[in-house]
């Protein structure tokens, strides 16, 4: 009886043991989930913030691209107001110059016309 006693007590002592190492499997295992945890949240806030970041830097790309677009374009509407303003500038110089030119004319022309019986 002694040896079942001596069997009993190694297997008892193994089956302890097995139990302690799945209870520290379990600690480990927990302490995992939550490192896990905490860099799933650590990856999470360094995603956001480079997403920010990002962000930050198109909306500053495309407000030069904008400035850079809307200076071309007022250039080019001022360039072709000023071209515009000059050609009906010269086109009046024209006219005026035409009316000047035929005023004499066209006096005599009324002044017959009025006289005329």
């Amino acid at each position: 009886m002694g040896s079942t006693t001596v069997s009993a007590a190694v297997s008892e002592s193994k089956v302890s043991g097995i139990i302690k190492s799945l209870g520290q499997l379990e600690d480990d295992l927990d302490s995992l989930h939550s490192k896990m945890g905490d860099m799933k949240k650590q990856i999470t806030i360094k995603t956001q913030n480079e997403i920010e970041s990002l962000m930050k830097k198109t909306r500053e790309m495309a407000t030069g691209e904008a400035e850079i677009i809307i200076t071309k374009s007022k250039a080019k509407a001022e360039a072709e107001s000023k071209k515009i303003t000059d050609e009906g500038d010269a086109k009046l110089s024209a006219l005026k110059s035409a009316v000047d030119s035929n005023s004499d004319d066209a006096v005599r022309d009324v002044v017959a016309m009025i006289l005329k019986p």
